[in-house]
């Protein structure tokens, strides 16, 4: 006879493969209900995007037959309960368990392109993503989600205005791009910039998500300053391209995130446009930019390598037409962002398995 005492003594032997410790004394096992050779339970995963739990699918499946039934007929269902370190008090971003910048040390490396795929591989996986356009000068969001000329509705939350996100490919979306005309440049000095990105985070009804992310300006400079005085940050992704230009100014990014005084945890780093292949040679490599540059700086400053994401037509083209890579038909692309993503989530677990909270800054200058 199968018992539940007998079926948690098997799982102990299963170990979430981020966190380090088997699935029971992590209390991730759940609702387990026994009928006969029958045995069904839930087991609580850390994010409805865990790339792992085909894993622990069948590592909990072996477990049971090995030590407790070799005829047992195993149904291993999954939920999820999105970890988070937020304990501050929440007055802003109430509802959002993950705060994810996305930055790099100078612009054209693909940093839009990565944040934006980054937020839609995270929706392909099941959780509530959103994605905020923190870029002032240069908004991306709008034309690569095809929302050009649209405009956010405004709702009354407790007395307050509100403005609402547009909603794009399951996640929520804003970008001043949504807000001004397209048409005119916007020219504001440093504290206009800072004051807007303070509204997208106080006066915008993102609700509840898992994960916000966050498409930051190149370089370091006011605006993420501010993001950090105003919200503590999960962690930030690094985005270079391979060649030393850009492997040069993504040491700045890297330096400023270390600084004591801010200290915000990196996640990882990504390497973008790392070779092209052409359609009609689709085996070959050209490493136009270099080769493997970030994964030789990730290695010197000792921070998590995401992976590489090849410089592909169809990104581009989709990124244009308001169709990112992610729900295109490329299949080699949404692969490689699916592998980046994969690795930056199950990182994402164990920065807040390991990692306190993230401090808010108190610097001004």
């Amino acid at each position: 006879m199968m018992t539940e005492a007998a079926i948690l003594k098997a799982l102990s032997n299963v170990q979430e493969p981020d966190l380090g410790k088997d699935l029971v004394t992590l209390n991730m096992v759940k609702d387990i209900a026994i009928k006969g050779n029958e045995v069904s339970f839930t087991i609580i995963l850390t994010t409805p995007a865990c790339p792992m739990k085909d894993l622990m699918r069948t590592a909990s499946e072996n477990a049971i037959k090995i030590l407790v039934n070799k005829e047992a007929i195993i149904t291993v269902n999954f939920t999820a309960n999105t970890t988070s370190t937020r304990k501050d008090n929440q007055q802003v971003l109430a509802g959002v368990k993950n705060i994810i910048a996305v930055v790099s040390g100078k612009g054209g490396v693909g940093k839009s392109t990565i944040a934006s795929n980054l937020a839609l591989a995270l929706a392909e996986g099941g959780a509530s993503v959103g994605l905020m356009d923190a870029d002032i000068y240069g908004p991306s969001v709008p034309m690569m989600f095809g929302v050009r000329g649209e405009r956010p509705l405004m709702k009354e939350v407790d007395g307050k205005g509100m403005i609402v996100p547009l909603k794009k490919y399951g996640i929520s979306l804003i970008s001043i791009g949504l807000l001004v005309d397209e048409k005119n440049a916007v020219v504001w000095r440093g504290p206009m910039a800072s004051s807007a990105i303070r509204q997208f985070i106080t006066d915008v009804d993102w609700g509840e998500l898992d994960y916000l992310v966050i498409d930051m300006p190149p370089g370091t400079g006011d605006i993420h300053l501010t993001l950090m005085q105003t919200v503590p940050v999960t962690g930030v992704v690094i985005v270079t391209t391979p060649q030393n230009v850009a492997l040069a100014d993504a040491k700045k990014a890297i330096a400023m995130f270390g600084q004591a005084q801010i200290n915000v945890p990196i996640i990882g780093l990504v390497e973008n446009m790392s070779w092209f292949t052409p359609a009609e040679l689709p085996d070959n490599k050209y490493y136009l930019f270099g080769k493997e540059g970030g994964k030789k700086l990730a290695e010197e400053y000792d921070l998590s390598f995401l992976g590489q994401v090849p410089l592909v037509q169809s990104i581009r083209e989709g990124g244009d037409s308001g169709l990112p890579a992610m729900v295109g038909n490329d299949e080699i692309s949404k692969q490689a962002f699916r592998n980046f993503v994969s690795a930056a989530v199950r990182n994402i677990a164990k920065r807040n398995a390991n990692i306190p909270t993230t401090q808010l800054i108190t610097m001004i200058k």
